[in-house]
Protein backbone atom coordinates (compact mmCIF):
# COMPACT_ATOMS: atom_id res chain seq x y z
CA UNK A 1 0.00 0.00 0.00
CA UNK A 2 1.10 3.58 -0.45
CA UNK A 3 2.26 5.71 2.45
CA UNK A 4 -0.35 7.28 4.74
CA UNK A 5 2.27 9.64 6.18
CA UNK A 6 2.50 13.31 5.33
CA UNK A 7 6.20 12.94 4.53
CA UNK A 8 7.51 13.73 1.10
CA UNK A 9 8.25 10.51 -0.80
CA UNK A 10 10.97 9.17 -3.07
CA UNK A 11 10.32 6.29 -5.48
CA UNK A 12 12.95 3.58 -5.96
CA UNK A 13 12.97 0.21 -7.72
CA UNK A 14 13.76 -3.23 -6.28
CA UNK A 15 17.36 -3.01 -7.45
CA UNK A 16 18.03 0.14 -5.42
CA UNK A 17 16.16 -1.36 -2.46
CA UNK A 18 18.44 -4.41 -2.57
CA UNK A 19 21.54 -2.19 -2.46
CA UNK A 20 20.14 -0.19 0.48
CA UNK A 21 19.43 -3.46 2.34
CA UNK A 22 23.05 -4.57 1.89
CA UNK A 23 24.30 -1.26 3.28
CA UNK A 24 21.92 -1.19 6.25
CA UNK A 25 22.78 -4.79 7.22
CA UNK A 26 26.52 -4.14 7.32
CA UNK A 27 27.40 -6.09 4.19
CA UNK A 28 29.23 -3.20 2.52
CA UNK A 29 31.54 -2.42 5.46
CA UNK A 30 33.69 -0.34 5.74
CA UNK A 31 30.84 1.70 4.26
CA UNK A 32 28.08 2.10 6.85
CA UNK A 33 25.99 5.05 5.60
CA UNK A 34 24.94 6.73 2.37
CA UNK A 35 27.76 8.97 1.17
CA UNK A 36 27.52 12.73 1.21
CA UNK A 37 29.26 14.90 -1.39
CA UNK A 38 32.57 15.11 0.50
CA UNK A 39 32.71 11.33 1.06
CA UNK A 40 31.86 10.72 -2.58
CA UNK A 41 34.77 12.88 -3.74
CA UNK A 42 37.12 11.25 -1.23
CA UNK A 43 36.36 7.73 -2.50
CA UNK A 44 36.82 8.86 -6.10
CA UNK A 45 40.24 10.26 -5.20
CA UNK A 46 41.58 7.47 -2.97
CA UNK A 47 39.45 4.35 -3.64
CA UNK A 48 39.56 3.74 0.12
CA UNK A 49 37.38 4.05 3.23
CA UNK A 50 39.27 3.87 6.54
CA UNK A 51 42.22 2.25 4.79
CA UNK A 52 40.15 -0.46 3.06
CA UNK A 53 39.37 -0.57 -0.63
CA UNK A 54 35.97 0.66 -1.75
CA UNK A 55 35.65 1.10 -5.50
CA UNK A 56 32.87 3.60 -6.16
CA UNK A 57 30.64 6.26 -4.60
CA UNK A 58 27.53 4.83 -2.97
CA UNK A 59 24.82 7.49 -3.15
CA UNK A 60 21.04 7.60 -3.40
CA UNK A 61 20.04 9.51 -6.55
CA UNK A 62 16.96 7.87 -8.10
CA UNK A 63 15.90 8.97 -11.58
CA UNK A 64 12.65 10.70 -12.46
CA UNK A 65 11.30 14.23 -12.54
CA UNK A 66 9.25 13.69 -9.37
CA UNK A 67 12.25 12.38 -7.42
CA UNK A 68 14.40 15.27 -8.59
CA UNK A 69 11.78 17.81 -7.64
CA UNK A 70 11.37 16.27 -4.18
CA UNK A 71 15.12 16.07 -3.44
CA UNK A 72 15.63 19.71 -4.51
CA UNK A 73 12.91 20.77 -2.04
CA UNK A 74 14.27 18.88 0.99
CA UNK A 75 15.57 20.57 4.12
CA UNK A 76 18.22 19.27 6.52
CA UNK A 77 16.59 17.21 9.30
CA UNK A 78 13.41 16.55 7.33
CA UNK A 79 12.03 12.99 7.38
CA UNK A 80 11.08 11.47 4.04
CA UNK A 81 9.49 8.16 3.07
CA UNK A 82 11.09 5.89 0.47
CA UNK A 83 8.61 3.82 -1.53
CA UNK A 84 9.38 0.69 -3.52
CA UNK A 85 6.72 -1.11 -5.55
CA UNK A 86 4.04 1.12 -3.96
CA UNK A 87 5.01 0.04 -0.45
CA UNK A 88 6.88 1.85 2.32
CA UNK A 89 10.45 0.59 2.15
CA UNK A 90 12.28 3.01 4.45
CA UNK A 91 12.26 6.40 6.13
CA UNK A 92 15.27 8.73 5.91
CA UNK A 93 16.35 11.78 7.88
CA UNK A 94 17.90 14.24 5.43
CA UNK A 95 21.53 15.17 6.14
CA UNK A 96 22.49 16.67 2.77
CA UNK A 97 21.33 17.03 -0.82
CA UNK A 98 23.67 17.63 -3.75
CA UNK A 99 23.86 17.46 -7.52
CA UNK A 100 25.48 14.55 -9.34
CA UNK A 101 26.09 13.72 -13.00
CA UNK A 102 24.44 10.42 -14.10
CA UNK A 103 26.85 9.93 -17.00
CA UNK A 104 29.94 10.38 -14.83
CA UNK A 105 28.45 8.07 -12.23
CA UNK A 106 27.78 5.46 -14.92
CA UNK A 107 31.45 5.61 -15.84
CA UNK A 108 32.42 5.08 -12.20
CA UNK A 109 30.33 1.89 -12.20
CA UNK A 110 31.21 0.38 -15.57
CA UNK A 111 34.46 2.04 -16.54
CA UNK A 112 32.67 3.48 -19.56
CA UNK A 113 29.78 5.83 -20.32
CA UNK A 114 29.18 4.36 -23.79
CA UNK A 115 25.40 3.97 -23.90
CA UNK A 116 25.57 1.52 -26.80
CA UNK A 117 26.17 -1.20 -24.17
CA UNK A 118 22.75 -2.45 -22.95
CA UNK A 119 23.76 -2.76 -19.27
CA UNK A 120 25.35 0.69 -19.26
CA UNK A 121 22.28 2.20 -20.91
CA UNK A 122 19.91 0.46 -18.46
CA UNK A 123 21.82 1.74 -15.42
CA UNK A 124 22.11 5.25 -16.85
CA UNK A 125 18.33 5.45 -17.14
CA UNK A 126 17.99 4.61 -13.43
CA UNK A 127 20.31 7.37 -12.19
CA UNK A 128 19.13 10.84 -11.29
CA UNK A 129 20.83 14.24 -11.14
CA UNK A 130 20.17 14.94 -7.46
CA UNK A 131 21.29 12.83 -4.47
CA UNK A 132 20.22 12.72 -0.84
CA UNK A 133 22.21 11.39 2.12
CA UNK A 134 21.22 10.65 5.70
CA UNK A 135 20.40 7.87 8.16
CA UNK A 136 17.54 5.60 7.13
CA UNK A 137 15.45 2.87 8.73
CA UNK A 138 14.07 -0.11 6.85
CA UNK A 139 10.42 -1.05 7.17
CA UNK A 140 9.28 -4.63 7.81
CA UNK A 141 6.92 -4.82 4.83
CA UNK A 142 9.74 -6.13 2.61
CA UNK A 143 11.55 -9.44 2.78
CA UNK A 144 14.95 -8.42 4.10
CA UNK A 145 16.86 -10.97 2.03
CA UNK A 146 20.39 -10.04 3.07
CA UNK A 147 19.49 -10.32 6.75
CA UNK A 148 17.90 -13.73 6.12
CA UNK A 149 21.05 -14.83 4.26
CA UNK A 150 23.16 -13.89 7.29
CA UNK A 151 20.92 -15.96 9.56
CA UNK A 152 21.11 -19.02 7.30
CA UNK A 153 24.91 -18.85 7.00
CA UNK A 154 25.35 -18.58 10.77
CA UNK A 155 22.94 -21.46 11.28
CA UNK A 156 24.77 -23.69 8.76
CA UNK A 157 28.15 -22.87 10.35
CA UNK A 158 26.86 -23.76 13.78
CA UNK A 159 25.35 -27.09 12.69
CA UNK A 160 28.68 -28.48 11.44
CA UNK A 161 31.03 -26.33 13.56
CA UNK A 162 32.64 -24.99 10.38
CA UNK A 163 36.14 -23.57 10.75
CA UNK A 164 36.38 -22.47 7.11
CA UNK A 165 33.53 -21.12 5.00
CA UNK A 166 34.04 -20.68 1.27
CA UNK A 167 31.95 -18.74 -1.21
CA UNK A 168 31.14 -19.32 -4.85
CA UNK A 169 29.15 -16.80 -6.89
CA UNK A 170 27.54 -18.36 -9.93
CA UNK A 171 24.63 -18.06 -12.34
CA UNK A 172 24.22 -21.79 -13.12
CA UNK A 173 22.40 -20.67 -16.25
CA UNK A 174 22.25 -23.60 -16.86
CA UNK A 175 24.14 -25.78 -14.38
CA UNK A 176 26.78 -27.66 -16.42
CA UNK A 177 29.63 -30.10 -15.84
CA UNK A 178 32.26 -27.39 -15.36
CA UNK A 179 30.08 -25.82 -12.63
CA UNK A 180 29.87 -29.22 -10.97
CA UNK A 181 33.64 -29.69 -11.08
CA UNK A 182 34.22 -26.26 -9.58
CA UNK A 183 31.78 -26.96 -6.75
CA UNK A 184 33.51 -30.25 -5.93
CA UNK A 185 36.95 -28.62 -6.06
CA UNK A 186 35.91 -26.05 -3.46
CA UNK A 187 34.26 -28.68 -1.25
CA UNK A 188 37.58 -30.54 -1.10
CA UNK A 189 39.22 -27.64 0.75
CA UNK A 190 36.50 -26.22 3.00
CA UNK A 191 34.04 -27.15 5.73
CA UNK A 192 31.06 -25.17 4.45
CA UNK A 193 30.36 -23.93 0.93
CA UNK A 194 28.00 -21.02 0.38
CA UNK A 195 26.81 -20.81 -3.22
CA UNK A 196 25.52 -17.32 -3.92
CA UNK A 197 23.17 -17.83 -6.86
CA UNK A 198 22.89 -14.70 -8.98
CA UNK A 199 19.43 -13.18 -9.15
CA UNK A 200 19.58 -10.48 -11.84
CA UNK A 201 16.95 -7.89 -12.69
CA UNK A 202 16.39 -8.95 -16.28
CA UNK A 203 14.85 -11.84 -18.19
CA UNK A 204 17.96 -12.97 -20.09
CA UNK A 205 18.32 -15.98 -17.81
CA UNK A 206 16.41 -19.05 -16.77
CA UNK A 207 14.10 -18.05 -13.94
CA UNK A 208 15.90 -17.84 -10.60
CA UNK A 209 13.48 -20.35 -9.07
CA UNK A 210 14.27 -22.94 -11.77
CA UNK A 211 18.04 -22.45 -11.44
CA UNK A 212 17.77 -22.75 -7.66
CA UNK A 213 15.63 -25.89 -7.92
CA UNK A 214 18.12 -27.44 -10.36
CA UNK A 215 21.09 -26.65 -8.15
CA UNK A 216 19.34 -28.07 -5.09
CA UNK A 217 18.46 -31.22 -7.06
CA UNK A 218 22.15 -31.71 -7.88
CA UNK A 219 23.24 -31.04 -4.30
CA UNK A 220 20.63 -33.32 -2.73
CA UNK A 221 21.40 -36.22 -5.06
CA UNK A 222 25.13 -35.99 -5.75
CA UNK A 223 26.85 -34.04 -2.94
CA UNK A 224 27.14 -34.00 0.89
CA UNK A 225 24.18 -31.66 1.31
CA UNK A 226 24.86 -30.73 4.95
CA UNK A 227 27.99 -28.86 3.82
CA UNK A 228 26.40 -26.63 1.16
CA UNK A 229 23.79 -23.90 1.22
CA UNK A 230 22.39 -21.95 -1.72
CA UNK A 231 21.39 -18.33 -1.22
CA UNK A 232 20.03 -15.66 -3.58
CA UNK A 233 22.51 -12.95 -4.57
CA UNK A 234 20.61 -10.02 -6.02
CA UNK A 235 22.84 -8.78 -8.80
CA UNK A 236 22.21 -5.03 -8.58
CA UNK A 237 24.13 -2.21 -10.28
CA UNK A 238 26.49 -2.12 -7.27
CA UNK A 239 28.16 -5.29 -8.62
CA UNK A 240 28.37 -4.15 -12.23
CA UNK A 241 31.35 -3.51 -14.47
CA UNK A 242 35.00 -3.56 -13.46
CA UNK A 243 34.12 -3.12 -9.77
CA UNK A 244 32.30 -6.45 -9.55
CA UNK A 245 35.04 -8.59 -8.03
CA UNK A 246 35.91 -5.94 -5.44
CA UNK A 247 32.31 -5.58 -4.26
CA UNK A 248 31.81 -9.37 -4.39
CA UNK A 249 34.80 -9.76 -2.07
CA UNK A 250 33.55 -7.10 0.36
CA UNK A 251 30.08 -8.62 0.57
CA UNK A 252 31.07 -12.30 0.97
CA UNK A 253 33.62 -11.32 3.64
CA UNK A 254 30.94 -9.42 5.54
CA UNK A 255 28.64 -12.44 5.21
CA UNK A 256 31.22 -14.36 7.24
CA UNK A 257 33.08 -16.25 4.51
CA UNK A 258 36.89 -16.43 4.78
CA UNK A 259 37.48 -17.74 1.23
CA UNK A 260 36.19 -16.87 -2.23
CA UNK A 261 36.82 -19.03 -5.31
CA UNK A 262 36.50 -17.47 -8.75
CA UNK A 263 37.24 -18.55 -12.30
CA UNK A 264 39.49 -16.66 -14.70
CA UNK A 265 36.47 -15.39 -16.65
CA UNK A 266 34.94 -13.76 -13.58
CA UNK A 267 33.65 -10.29 -14.43
CA UNK A 268 35.98 -7.57 -13.22
CA UNK A 269 39.01 -9.85 -13.35
CA UNK A 270 39.81 -10.57 -17.01
CA UNK A 271 40.23 -6.95 -18.05
CA UNK A 272 42.99 -6.57 -15.46
CA UNK A 273 44.63 -9.97 -15.80
CA UNK A 274 48.16 -9.90 -17.21
CA UNK A 275 49.54 -13.35 -18.02
CA UNK A 276 53.09 -12.01 -18.24
CA UNK A 277 53.20 -10.38 -14.81
CA UNK A 278 50.58 -12.67 -13.25
CA UNK A 279 48.76 -9.74 -11.67
CA UNK A 280 45.08 -9.01 -11.41
CA UNK A 281 42.57 -6.86 -9.58
CA UNK A 282 43.08 -9.27 -6.66
CA UNK A 283 46.38 -7.50 -5.97
CA UNK A 284 44.43 -4.29 -5.31
CA UNK A 285 42.09 -5.71 -2.63
CA UNK A 286 43.56 -3.62 0.18
CA UNK A 287 42.35 -4.31 3.71
CA UNK A 288 40.01 -7.24 2.92
CA UNK A 289 41.01 -10.25 5.01
CA UNK A 290 39.78 -12.79 2.49
CA UNK A 291 41.59 -15.65 0.76
CA UNK A 292 40.80 -15.54 -2.95
CA UNK A 293 41.50 -18.61 -5.07
CA UNK A 294 41.64 -18.31 -8.84
CA UNK A 295 40.59 -21.52 -10.62
CA UNK A 296 41.55 -22.44 -14.17
CA UNK A 297 38.99 -22.72 -16.94
CA UNK A 298 37.58 -26.23 -17.37
CA UNK A 299 37.17 -27.80 -20.81
CA UNK A 300 36.40 -31.21 -22.30
CA UNK A 301 39.27 -32.52 -24.43
CA UNK A 302 38.42 -35.07 -27.13
CA UNK A 303 41.98 -36.47 -26.94
CA UNK A 304 42.15 -36.73 -23.14
CA UNK A 305 38.46 -37.83 -23.26
CA UNK A 306 37.70 -36.15 -19.96
CA UNK A 307 36.82 -32.89 -18.28
CA UNK A 308 39.98 -31.15 -17.11
CA UNK A 309 41.65 -27.85 -16.38
CA UNK A 310 42.64 -26.04 -19.54
CA UNK A 311 46.06 -25.33 -18.03
CA UNK A 312 46.78 -29.08 -17.66
CA UNK A 313 45.69 -30.15 -21.16
CA UNK A 314 48.57 -30.54 -23.67
CA UNK A 315 46.31 -30.49 -26.73
CA UNK A 316 45.35 -27.44 -28.75
CA UNK A 317 42.19 -25.43 -28.52
CA UNK A 318 40.79 -27.26 -31.55
CA UNK A 319 40.55 -30.40 -29.36
CA UNK A 320 38.85 -28.61 -26.47
CA UNK A 321 35.14 -28.04 -25.89
CA UNK A 322 34.39 -25.03 -23.70
CA UNK A 323 31.37 -24.73 -21.46
CA UNK A 324 29.64 -21.68 -22.91
CA UNK A 325 26.52 -21.21 -20.81
CA UNK A 326 24.74 -19.10 -23.45
CA UNK A 327 25.09 -21.82 -26.07
CA UNK A 328 24.02 -24.57 -23.68
CA UNK A 329 20.96 -22.52 -22.75
CA UNK A 330 20.14 -22.07 -26.42
CA UNK A 331 20.21 -25.85 -26.92
CA UNK A 332 17.78 -26.30 -24.06
CA UNK A 333 15.51 -23.51 -25.30
CA UNK A 334 15.31 -25.35 -28.63
CA UNK A 335 14.16 -28.43 -26.73
CA UNK A 336 17.37 -30.33 -27.50
CA UNK A 337 19.20 -32.62 -25.08
CA UNK A 338 22.79 -31.44 -24.59
CA UNK A 339 25.46 -34.18 -24.67
CA UNK A 340 26.21 -35.61 -21.24
CA UNK A 341 29.81 -34.37 -21.40
CA UNK A 342 28.30 -30.87 -21.21
CA UNK A 343 25.34 -31.29 -18.85
CA UNK A 344 24.54 -34.25 -16.61
CA UNK A 345 21.61 -36.16 -18.14
CA UNK A 346 19.54 -35.91 -14.95
CA UNK A 347 19.94 -32.13 -15.00
CA UNK A 348 19.03 -31.88 -18.71
CA UNK A 349 15.95 -34.03 -18.15
CA UNK A 350 14.96 -31.98 -15.13
CA UNK A 351 15.37 -28.66 -16.96
CA UNK A 352 13.55 -29.73 -20.13
CA UNK A 353 10.65 -31.16 -18.17
CA UNK A 354 10.27 -27.77 -16.46
CA UNK A 355 10.87 -25.66 -19.57
CA UNK A 356 8.41 -27.64 -21.71
CA UNK A 357 5.63 -28.78 -19.36
CA UNK A 358 2.61 -30.78 -20.53
CA UNK A 359 4.53 -32.22 -23.44
CA UNK A 360 3.87 -35.85 -22.58
CA UNK A 361 0.82 -36.28 -24.80
CA UNK A 362 2.97 -35.45 -27.82
CA UNK A 363 5.89 -37.53 -26.53
CA UNK A 364 3.92 -40.61 -25.46
CA UNK A 365 3.81 -42.22 -28.92
CA UNK A 366 7.53 -41.55 -29.38
CA UNK A 367 8.18 -43.11 -26.00
CA UNK A 368 6.57 -46.44 -26.95
CA UNK A 369 7.79 -46.38 -30.56
CA UNK A 370 11.45 -45.60 -29.89
CA UNK A 371 12.31 -46.66 -26.37
CA UNK A 372 12.55 -50.09 -24.72
CA UNK A 373 9.61 -50.79 -22.40
CA UNK A 374 8.88 -53.61 -19.98
CA UNK A 375 5.75 -54.68 -21.84
CA UNK A 376 3.40 -53.10 -19.32
CA UNK A 377 1.60 -49.86 -20.03
CA UNK A 378 2.29 -47.35 -17.29
CA UNK A 379 2.45 -43.64 -16.92
CA UNK A 380 5.66 -41.87 -17.83
CA UNK A 381 6.75 -38.28 -17.29
CA UNK A 382 8.59 -35.92 -19.58
CA UNK A 383 11.65 -36.46 -17.40
CA UNK A 384 11.44 -40.25 -17.94
CA UNK A 385 11.36 -39.71 -21.69
CA UNK A 386 14.45 -37.52 -21.73
CA UNK A 387 16.41 -39.92 -19.52
CA UNK A 388 15.55 -42.93 -21.68
CA UNK A 389 16.32 -41.01 -24.85
CA UNK A 390 19.71 -40.05 -23.45
CA UNK A 391 20.50 -43.74 -22.96
CA UNK A 392 20.05 -44.21 -26.70
CA UNK A 393 22.43 -41.32 -27.37
CA UNK A 394 24.99 -43.09 -25.20
CA UNK A 395 24.66 -46.46 -26.96
CA UNK A 396 27.91 -47.19 -28.83
CA UNK A 397 27.69 -50.73 -30.22
CA UNK A 398 26.83 -49.51 -33.77
CA UNK A 399 29.28 -46.60 -33.86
Amino acid sequence: MTSSRKNKTLLIDREAASALELLKNGLLRPLTTLMNKKEKLSVLQTGLIDGQIFPLPFILAPAGETNERVIKSLEIGEEITILCEDREFATLIVAETFQTDPKTRTKHIYGTDDLSYPDVRASYKRLGSWAVSGEYTLHNTFLNQSKENQRLINQAKSLINAKHTSALIMAANPLHRANERLIRQVLDTTDLLVIFLLKPYNSKNLAYELREETLLYFINNFLPKNRIIVLPFENSYVFAGHNELIVDSIVVKNYGCDRLTISRDHAGLGMFYDKNSDKSIIDKLVGINLEIKLESEYVYCDQCTTLLSKSTCPHGQHHQISYHADSLLELLELGLLPPTILIRKEISAFLLSKMFPNRMKRLEKLYYDLLPVEGLLKEHTEKDFYLELMKLYQTTSLT
